[in-house]
């Protein structure tokens, strides 16, 4: 296992952030179970998405910015990049935010944690090899196992679990469509493409190491989406039914209750791992992709002074994401409207990922047949049909009109 674990499973936990919990703990809250079958259908999305961004990495050598810069005009490649930055503006607030809220729940107050973990983590960028960061994300990994057992520790009923993961549960009200999108934001976000393909890149990938990559993408994606499941069924036994939540934080603390202040511990120290390890992995997937597009020297392995635009621009994202979250911030929006964001902005990345994969000219006999082709253009219509349904209910919202 450890020996598969890399680029595909980082990426893939990192999606089950600050912002992810809270909005996997809302899904529970609000509609119960009723959206697990939903996160089955995501799980297959996330699946053939990270599998294609890290096909790409290992067979080109060459990280997603890198290939859109290649491949496109000049204009087409800033409009991507602008993308990615756009969604992750306000992620890396929020997983600060995350930490500071978790550490809160243990009796710390935020001012005391924020600054040493950005920190620690601005060091392990910028002190580590890649080899040595890819450890310490996946050691932050093994925080994720603390769901599963606050999900126990919850007592769902399991024949209703069962009935949701088997049965299409859909409601066409704007509420249930507004957390459809930010349950993809969350789970298929554009940095996690990014993070995934250049970080094959950076770990040194061959073509022949392809079927262990595959293997770490596949099966990063479906333990990922396995977490996110663990923790709305633990936040809809406990809680379900009662409205949506607006913070990871509030999930952990309604859980006392009903499942014990253990479940609140567990669910407190899954909350300090996934935002340290997002906190580390949303701002590398814009240096990786700004490096890219730029054509300049990116990796976690190389010093400041040889990779001065790839390690300030980290260096700026830590700065700032640890600033604003020590302010008094409407966190709660920002969760909330970072993975609505994500949900918007994922189609668009996902649009230049497919039209990668689909190209002989870069994958050569690796590039998406017909089958896989038509599944992944409907993986991406998907994503996008649920985002414009949003938009176009957002916009008459505010013109009145629903």
């Amino acid at each position: 296992m450890t020996a598969i674990a890399g680029p595909g499973l980082v990426a893939a936990n990192a999606g089950n952030d600050a912002a992810g919990i809270a909005t996997y703990a809302s899904a529970g809250s609000q509609f119960v179970y009723g959206t697990l079958f939903f996160m089955v259908l995501v799980t297959i999305a996330l699946v053939m998405v990270q599998e294609m961004a890290v096909r790409l990495g290992a067979y080109t050598g060459k990280g997603l910015g890198a290939l859109i810069r290649e491949q496109f005009s000049l204009r087409l490649t800033g409009l991507a990049v602008f993308c990615l930055l756009l969604a992750n503006t306000g992620l890396v607030v929020s997983e600060f935010a995350g930490i500071g809220a978790a550490f809160q729940l243990l009796g710390l107050p935020k001012w005391a944690v924020i600054p040493p973990a950005a920190l620690m983590l601005w060091a392990l960028v910028l002190f580590g090899s890649y080899r040595w960061a890819e450890r310490i994300f996946l050691l932050m990994s093994l925080a994720f196992f603390a769901y599963p057992v606050a999900m126990i520790l919850g007592h769902p009923h399991w024949e209703q679990v069962g009935s949701g993961l088997l049965v299409p549960h859909m409601h066409g009200s704007q509420a249930f469509i507004l957390l459809a999108v930010a349950l993809i934001g969350t789970t298929v976000s554009p940095y996690m493409q990014f993070y995934a393909a250049a970080g094959v890149v950076d770990r040194g990938a061959k073509p022949e190491d392809y079927k262990l990559i595959r293997a770490d993408a596949v099966l990063g994606a479906v333990f990922a989406c396995a977490i996110s499941m663990t923790i709305i069924i633990a936040t809809a036994a406990a809680i379900g039914g009662t409205g949506p939540l607006e913070s990871a934080a509030q999930a952990a603390e309604a859980l006392k209750p009903v499942a014990g202040q253990g479940a609140e511990l567990l669910f407190a120290f899954g909350l300090i791992g996934a935002s340290a390890l997002a906190g580390a992995v949303v701002p590398l997937s814009a240096s990786y992709a700004i490096g890219e597009a730029a054509g300049v020297e990116r990796s976690v392995s190389r010093r400041f002074r040889d990779a001065p635009l790839f390690l300030g621009v980290f260096t700026a994202q830590i700065v700032l994401g640890a600033a604003v979250a020590m302010t008094p911030v409407d966190v709660i929006q920002l969760l909330i409207g970072t993975q609505v964001l994500q949900g918007m902005v994922s189609p668009i990345v996902l649009v230049y990922l497919l039209v990668l994969t689909n190209r002989r000219s870069v994958l050569g006999p690796a590039a998406n047949g017909p089958r896989y082709r038509i599944a992944a253009t409907v993986v991406v219509l998907c994503v996008a049909a649920m985002s414009t349904i949003l938009l176009a209910q957002t916009v008459l919202g505010w013109a009145g009109w629903v």
